[in-house]
């Protein structure tokens, strides 16, 4: 009896977990393709709303998705582990032990054989060498490091609370996930004074440091002259034009001389794809990491290896790193690869469709992009339109994943744990 063929996703964020899901319905299921997902997490959360995580306003217990309990149910085998390097001859992954909480070791290094492997593994912060930045600040670019920024967030503004003192943070890096950092940290205040018994709120000093021209650049500039407004007006202070030469553990340092002090450094600038990328065989890399494949998502050296998502880019028709790029990556593969693998016809290339962006500073305002560069929300319903939208992508992402009854019982259980939880987190 021949082998089945080996598909390893590597990377179980918003395209790797998709791409699983539907492979495993279509070729685990018939026996047509052994699927394995591989991610150092457990869980899959929804990459969009770890800003939300990190200020608490959301719970991650609720909102995340167990990669076991999601393989069981959509024929595909999940592995834990960190991929440490690729091995194009042998067709190998190499993954690191996974350790306990205690340091422990609960599985030494493992090897991983594939037939085809999709690299799916995201992207993180670019501190672009800055002195100091490692050293000294705080990253927000998975729920690990968003947890841990919430833990100090948490103990930072109770210490403000019994010294009577202000809380300063400042957050390098003006696109959506710094600006909505800056907003929902407010909500968060907002929401833990009412259940501090009467108790004045410290008060909270956030600075968000761009070094461009304008916070937002991927949106147009009425959106982000509204969204300055919004943040001044939470006292927010927005500093534009602000370029990082270094960092300590009291602030920041401007290239310009001067010092923003903080007691918490967020630093949320730039796009960079993981390290490891240089240990993949010697694929193409940009100066970025990402790893260069042709419209088919294939890498340039090897038709056996994809790349999609934060991770990949396409030389002939560079697509934004964005959830929506990867989710209509993920799904362009699962259409192509079946075939590809069970009758050998050629791949198509990808093609991106643009279906606008949107951006919810918290319960305070937000707004919205058609791919037309119309813009909707803000006005006079405070951006309703555009936060309900936020929250509908979230919920087709859901529905995705779990399935349309799965999804809405999701939803339900949601709603019904508001009347029960407190509305932010308190421990």
């Amino acid at each position: 009896m021949s082998q089945k063929y080996r598909i390893v996703i590597v990377g179980g964020g918003v395209a790797g977990l998709a791409l699983a899901s539907r492979l495993g319905d279509r070729m685990g299921k018939s026996g047509q393709a052994e699927i394995t997902l591989v991610d150092k997490s457990f869980a899959h959360v929804w990459k969009p709303m770890l800003h939300c995580f990190a200020a608490g306003t959301a719970q991650n217990e609720n909102d995340r998705i167990s990669f076991m309990s999601q393989a069981s149910r959509h024929h595909f085998e999940f592995w834990p582990g960190e991929i440490t390097a690729l091995d194009r001859g042998s067709k190998t992954l190499t993954l690191a032990p996974v350790l306990a909480t205690d340091g422990s070791e609960v599985l030494g290094e493992r090897t991983v054989h594939y037939d085809a492997v999709v690299l799916s593994i995201g992207s993180r912060a670019n501190d672009f060498r800055t002195p100091g930045v490692a050293e000294h600040c705080l990253f927000i670019d998975n729920l690990v490091e968003a947890n841990g920024f919430n833990e100090k967030f948490r103990m930072a503004l109770l210490r403000a609370y019994a010294d009577n003192e202000e809380l300063n943070i400042s957050i390098v890096g003006g696109g959506a996930t710094g600006t909505q950092l800056a907003a929902e940290l407010h909500k968060a205040l907002d929401l833990v004074s009412l259940y501090s018994f009467g108790q004045k709120p410290p008060k909270l000093k956030v600075t968000l440091l761009e070094a461009g021209p304008r916070i937002l650049p991927a949106f147009p500039e009425s959106v982000s002259e509204a969204a300055t407004k919004q943040l001044e007006a939470l006292d927010v202070t927005v500093q534009v034009n602000a370029m990082v030469s270094g960092a300590d553990e009291h602030g920041f340092i401007l290239k310009d001389g001067s010092r923003v002090e903080a007691s918490l450094r967020v630093w949320a600038a730039g796009v960079k794809a993981p390290d490891v990328t240089t240990r993949f065989g010697g694929l193409t890399l940009t100066r970025s990491g990402q790893i260069e494949v042709r419209p088919t998502l294939q890498t340039v050296e090897d038709d056996a290896i994809f790349a999609m998502g934060d991770c990949a880019f396409i030389s002939e028709a560079p697509v934004a790193p964005t959830a929506q790029a990867a989710r209509q990556q993920a799904h362009h593969l699962a259409r192509q690869i079946p075939g590809w693998i069970t009758a050998s016809r050629p791949l198509q290339p990808f093609a991106f469709h643009n279906k606008g962006a949107i951006v919810a500073l918290g319960s305070y305002n937000g707004w919205g992009t058609f791919s037309g560069g119309t813009v909707f929300g803000g006005g006079w319903l405070r951006g309703l339109s555009a936060r309900l939208g936020h929250l509908a992508l979230y919920r087709q992402h859901q529905f995705e994943i779990y399935g349309p009854w799965r999804g809405f019982v999701s939803c339900v259980v949601d709603w019904l744990d508001n009347f029960v939880r407190p509305s932010v987190r308190l421990d």
